[in-house]
């Protein structure tokens, strides 16, 4: 019984991907029209990579690099902040725990109105940090992941014994050697997952980089590939299908390199307050 659970689960989460393959080499521009090797084209790949209107290699070079960075900083971000809630005890420690947690309830799109005036502001002062521009949408990105990063770690650092900070300490290190000596090889698990989720968050992301990006040559892969679906009289299934393609190889990269230390890192965090 579990192995036909197990197997309907399987083609479950298998077929929207096979769907998408067939999609993307069919020449009937449909997703829905079954798969016909007959139909069978690369088309829609030469049409993805040849037109100068849809740069598919910049947008997915943006996407990349702004989930990138934006993961870069959240994580370094959200690491000091989860170590100093879990190892210190300071005034407001609990009010300031409880208020990034009541914070991450409110859907980003509540706030959008608020992105988009304070880059408008910050563009006038700073301009590669203002509307359209990659920069800004990276600072609005690193923001927005603290805080629920910041408690799936701070549990992760919660398991990890206070003696062995008080054994470095007594030997003469630091509070800074104690950190990245010490403890931070220990949380490598919840590093990875904390950036894998904070990548894949970001990369496919549609609404905040629609909003707050409106040169084409800025785009995301995400902001991009609607272009090929959005036309009033026409849509391009099979080019939308192939660039979405695309789009899954930089996330699979970062699973193959991260896989070792991910599945120890989702069971042992975000577990203790």
């Amino acid at each position: 019984m579990r192995y036909a659970i197990l197997s309907i689960g399987v083609l479950f989460a298998i077929y929207p991907i096979v769907l998408l393959v067939w999609a993307s080499v069919d020449s009937r521009n449909s997703v829905t029209a079954g798969i016909n090797p007959e139909f069978f084209t690369t088309g829609n790949y030469t049409r993805l990579f040849s037109s100068p209107q849809t740069p598919i290699l910049k947008w997915l070079g943006n996407s990349v690099f702004v989930s990138g960075t934006s993961t870069l900083i959240t994580l370094t971000l959200t690491t000091l902040g989860a170590y100093s809630f879990s190892r210190y005890r300071f005034k407001y420690r609990q009010a300031s725990l409880l208020g990034t947690l009541i914070i991450q309830m409110f859907p980003s799109v509540v706030a959008l109105v608020a992105f988009y005036l304070l880059l408008q502001q910050i563009g006038e002062f700073i301009p590669f940090l203002g509307l359209n521009s990659l920069g800004g949408l990276i600072l609005i990105y690193s923001g927005g992941a603290l805080g629920a990063g910041a408690w799936l770690m701070k549990g992760y650092f919660d398991t990890v014994p206070r003696d062995l900070d008080e054994s470095a300490q007594v030997d003469g290190a630091t509070h800074w050697v104690t950190f990245t000596q010490v403890i931070l090889p220990l949380v490598r698990p919840i590093l990875a997952v904390t950036a894998i989720l904070s990548f894949i968050g970001t990369f496919n992301d549609y609404l905040l980089p629609r909003v707050l990006i409106s040169d084409q040559e800025s785009y995301t892969l995400a902001v991009g590939l609607a272009n090929f679906i959005s036309g009033r009289f026409t849509t391009e299934w099979g080019v939308f299908a192939a660039g979405a393609l695309l789009g899954t190889l930089p996330i699979i990269l970062i699973f193959i390199a991260l896989q070792s230390q991910i599945v120890s890192g989702l069971s042992s965090g975000a577990v203790k307050g």
